[in-house]
C-alpha cells in the first residue's frame, strides 16, 4: 500500500493497525518513496542454557594456566 505524507499524518492510527496485521505500507513525499512502515519484529528469544553441555566437555592433560606458570618458570632458572 502506498499513502502520501498528509494522508499518512491523518490515518496513522489506521496505519498502524494495518502493520500490526502484518501488511508494509510505503509513504510517498513529492510522489518518491520515502519512508516504510513495516511490522515489528518479534522479540529474539533467549539464548540456551549451556550449563549442561560446559559440563559434557572433558579437559585432557593439564590446564593452560599451569602450562604457562611452568614455562615461565622454566625462562628464569
Amino acid at each position: 500500500m502506498e499513502i502520501n505524507v498528509k494522508e499518512a499524518r491523518s490515518k496513522i492510527s489506521t496505519l498502524l493497525d494495518l502493520t500490526q496485521k502484518g501488511e508494509e505500507i510505503v509513504i510517498l513525499r513529492r510522489g518518491k518513496k520515502a519512508a516504510r512502515l513495516v511490522p515489528a519484529e518479534p522479540r529474539p528469544k533467549h539464548l540456551p542454557d549451556l550449563t549442561a553441555f560446559r559440563n559434557s566437555i572433558n579437559v585432557k592433560g593439564s590446564s593452560f594456566s599451569n602450562a604457562v606458570r611452568q614455562g615461565r618458570n622454566e625462562e628464569r632458572y
